[in-house]
């Protein structure tokens, strides 16, 4: 079965979020992060100063898999994508972080993880700290967030809770998401003025 292809805004931008794979629902809707595991990451980034539009039009939006793997046989939930799945989208994703050279990747959820830092079997030795990681051949820094997924409890419970809060105040402090604030604090009163 052809799935649709799902990506974010193309957009040049010196932040860039890196997901595991679109789910059921984003292929139909076009767009990453469009159902409830998007909710809740559209809020941690609103408490860190961007709205999901701002977060949209702003931030390079890609994915480790670029269309739905489908369920898991279990029935639990999505599957995760197979190593084939896997290194054919690689290419575009390396591609993607030569031509817009972001400063900061945040990869979310331990399948995007581990394309930037390597080795780490557990979310506690990796979420809550800047780390720095090569993505296209692009020496970037790498502040990685757990998958915010309803169906996972490791962002809600410690210590994921605390190194989650952790996770975003390093996100909030870098000088180029510092950068999309300002952005958001410019284009925000500019708006007002024409309505």
């Amino acid at each position: 079965m052809i799935r649709p292809v799902v990506t974010g805004t193309p957009v040049i931008s010196q932040v860039m979020l890196i997901g595991q794979a679109p789910g059921i629902k984003e292929g139909p809707l076009g767009r990453p992060f469009a159902w409830t595991a998007g909710k809740t990451l559209f809020g941690w980034f609103a408490e860190i100063g961007l709205s999901e539009e701002a977060v949209r039009n702003r931030v390079y939006m890609a994915a480790v898999a670029r269309c739905f793997p489908g369920k898991a046989p279990s029935g639990g939930g999505d599957r995760v994508p197979d190593a084939a799945e896997i290194a054919r989208c690689s290419k575009h994703l390396a591609t993607e972080a030569r031509i817009i050279q972001p400063r900061l990747v945040i990869p979310v959820g331990k399948l995007a993880i581990a394309q930037l830092v390597p080795d780490v079997d557990k979310l506690v030795d990796v979420i809550g700290g800047p780390h720095r990681g090569r993505l296209g051949g692009v020496e970037v820094d790498v502040i990685p967030l757990p998958h915010p997924s309803g169906a996972s409890t490791w962002h809600r419970t410690e210590p994921g809770k605390t190194l989650l809060v952790r996770a975003l105040a390093t996100i909030a402090q870098h000088p180029a998401w510092q950068a999309l604030v300002a952005l958001e604090h410019v284009a925000a009163p500019a708006a007002e003025v024409r309505a």
